[in-house]
């Protein structure tokens, strides 16, 4: 069992990306605290799945987040997934558009990073490794894409952010990396797709830009994620990690 005796927490994990990696992280042994904003989406999971515990949580919400650090126990393991892809040029974003993407994709970070990260310290000293994954995208500082401007602007604060806590802890057995996916066909692309003017062209102008000529996977993504939330990694910080069907060769 790759994660056993490891707590991780993963937000985001009513559906997509979080929910597949909350299933293989507790299937590996991981003690796994799965948050979601919507208490809907992660309802079932516990009674789904064993080593799975749920909790409601707005990560935009700091003292939401601050009260959750607070009863949890430290932290092994802590996946930032909650984001949100905005669709539209910088012609096309507004104030309100501007300052949410930032909040949920890059502020949340922040907040579950301070107020979990103390603990997180604790169990690094305790056994020489503790991880931190967030959620980044081939979009990014790694590659620009069409009507992607606060999205790409966002993940590659991302990168910075997991950059800069990386160098500030290396030295304390914390580790921190992003993980950048390509194209994944998850509830949240569904729902884009299902938006567009043509949702049919949509579709097929989603699997024609990944040259392995198909859409990721959630299970695609998840070894990659147990991986770099396990000890196995180690020796792996500060990366930008990418699974993105060959797009940026």
């Amino acid at each position: 069992m790759r994660l056993q005796n490891r707590t991780i927490l993963i937000t985001a994990a009513g559906q997509g990306i979080g929910r597949a990696s909350a299933i293989a992280c507790a299937r590996e042994g991981a003690r796994v605290i799965a948050t979601d904003v919507n208490a809907g989406t992660i309802g079932t999971l516990g009674a789904e799945v064993p080593g799975i515990e749920t909790a409601v949580l707005d990560v935009r919400d700091d003292g939401q987040v601050r009260a959750l650090a607070a009863r949890l126990p430290a932290l092994d393991g802590l996946f930032n997934c909650a984001g949100f892809v905005h669709h539209g040029t910088v012609m096309e974003i507004s104030d309100a558009d501007w300052d949410f993407s930032v909040d949920l994709n890059v502020t949340s970070m922040f907040r579950m990073i301070r107020a979990f990260l103390p603990g997180m310290l604790d169990r690094a000293r305790e056994t020489g490794d503790a991880s931190i994954l967030n959620m980044a995208s081939m979009a990014s500082s790694i590659k620009g894409f069409p009507n992607r401007c606060v999205y790409g602007t966002t993940k590659a604060a991302v990168i910075g952010l997991t950059k800069s806590v990386a160098a500030d802890f290396v030295k304390q057995g914390l580790r921190c990396n992003a993980l950048c996916p390509g194209t994944v066909d998850t509830p949240s692309l569904r729902g884009r797709i299902a938006q567009a003017a043509d949702p049919v062209a949509a579709e097929k102008d989603f699997i024609a830009r990944q040259p392995m000529g198909r859409l990721a996977t959630v299970e695609d993504i998840t070894p990659l994620v147990v991986f770099l939330l396990s000890a196995e990694s180690r020796f792996v910080t500060g990366q930008a990690s990418l699974v993105d069907g060959g797009v940026t060769i």
